[in-house]
């Protein structure tokens, strides 16, 4: 299916990308690595450089071509994989390192911003390949600049697996005090989805075809600016404008989508249509809760702003794609969102806060800096009440948590970037050890039960 503007939505759209800063955050090419697997590490490594190599050559011309043809902003190109611990699973090696360095090199040399599948799928047990992958993750992600690694510990129809959580709690210490940033490129899942365009936490499903694009867009400036024009207008209004506004979003995503993949020879796989905010002046999903009626985000009547927006996004855009995945919704990064920021800054925005938020939101709690001696059990803690959230209520949840060694609450942490800059956030200061020492699965809720 094809689709065709008008010179007014051209208009529009050309004055959204000038001035309110939309763009299309990733173009993201997904690619099965699963008919690398060999017994002997160095054999497998070379199959999968050469695949990647082969495969994703053209990708970064061919969407930069689409990008100054169209005059359409394409702020990423990227590529997720199939979960390197089933690739390697019949690998011989305990330390999987050499395969991140083999992915961060490929990634290199196609010229892509990162590439996500680090990854392990544990949300009902270890294969002794998880294993491997997990405990290499914070030699992996510190040692390599574009690699992203992501581990799903809960799922709706399996729970919780608390040793899982346990583990991740010690991996994200771990990582931290080698190199923070390898923190800001690690995910923690419940319900991980197989399709997702986004970084740190994509991968290709073993559901996908081989090879698949998939992209991701954004603007939350686009949906402040529309709201400007209906202030003190009732919230049936705002829905409304928002979900236009999210149509017009997601229609020039699927235009640069299909161009990619007719271009590629590739199958277009999904839109995700979330609003992912950057660092910039009037890019901020707060600002949206703001422009609401809020006096600053966090204080009451964040959480049903936000599950207005999240639902108006969803409305909109599904009805502008032929196929919409993803996670498609609101993202709330801390460090990559400026009202974010100044929330947490005045003590109007608190962990308990953010925790609420996820509840209606697209992800959980991300890229969020905590103070630099929080034990390694607090992590867990603090990933098992998200993965909570995300099994009971039947979504996508995910946790980046970001030690910040050597700071303490109220210190900023710089990433550069997209990625921003984090306030340390104040945790609660109750051990929380001997619950997340007790392991095994905290059973799948009772509405799991759908055959």
């Amino acid at each position: 299916m094809s689709y065709l503007m008008n010179s007014s939505e051209i208009l529009q759209t050309i004055e959204m990308i000038d001035q309110q800063h939309l763009d299309v955050r990733t173009v993201t090419m997904g690619l099965s690595l699963l008919d690398c697997a060999d017994r002997d590490m160095q054999i497998c490594c070379q199959r999968i450089y050469e695949k990647i190599c082969r495969r994703a050559e053209k990708l970064v011309d061919t969407v930069s071509a689409i990008e100054r043809e169209f005059g359409i902003p394409i702020v990423n190109k990227r590529l997720s994989v199939s979960p390197i611990s089933l690739v390697a699973a019949s690998c011989r090696e305990d330390n999987y390192t050499p395969l991140a360095l083999t992915l961060d090199r490929a990634a290199k040399a196609v010229g892509v911003n990162f590439i996500g599948g680090f990854s392990s799928l544990a949300h009902k047990g270890f294969t002794d390949s998880d294993l491997r992958l997990i405990h290499s993750l914070p030699q992996a992600l510190t040692e390599t600049d574009l690699v992203c690694g992501s581990v799903n510990v809960a799922s709706t129809r399996a729970g919780i697996n608390m040793d899982a959580v346990a583990l991740m709690g010690r991996i994200l210490r771990q990582t931290a005090e080698r190199d923070p940033m390898g923190c800001a490129k690690l995910v923690v899942f419940a319900n991980a989805v197989e399709d997702n365009p986004f970084m740190a936490g994509a991968f290709h499903g073993i559901g996908e075809p081989e090879c698949v694009i998939n992209v991701g867009v954004s603007g939350p400036g686009v949906v402040a600016q529309a709201l400007k024009a209906c202030q003190a207008q009732p919230f049936d209004v705002v829905a409304e404008t928002i979900k236009r506004t999210a149509f017009k979003i997601t229609r020039m995503g699927q235009l640069v989508a299909q161009e990619a993949s007719r271009r590629l020879d590739v199958p277009f796989g999904v839109v995700d249509l979330s609003l992912a905010p950057t660092p910039a002046v009037g890019d901020s999903v707060a600002e949206i809760l703001e422009i609401m009626g809020l006096e600053q985000c966090g204080t009451h009547g964040t959480t049903a702003a936000l599950a207005l927006l999240n639902d108006a996004v969803k409305k909109g855009g599904v009805m502008a794609s032929s196929h919409v995945g993803g996670l498609s919704g609101a993202f709330i990064p801390v460090s990559e969102d400026a009202g974010m920021i100044a929330a947490v800054e005045s003590g109007s925005l608190s962990i308990d806060k953010l925790e609420a938020m996820t509840c209606v939101c697209s992800v959980g709690l991300d890229m969020i800096a905590v103070p630099g001696d929080t034990s390694a059990e607090t992590l867990s803690a603090i990933l098992a009440d998200e993965a909570a959230i995300g099994v009971v209520n039947g979504k996508t949840t995910a946790v980046r948590l970001i030690p910040a060694i050597g700071k303490t609450v109220g210190q900023r942490i710089d990433f550069g970037g997209l990625l921003g800059s984090a306030p340390v956030i104040a945790l609660h200061p109750g051990s929380a050890a001997e619950f997340v020492a007790r392991g095994g699965r905290i059973p799948a809720p009772l509405h799991s039960l759908k055959n």
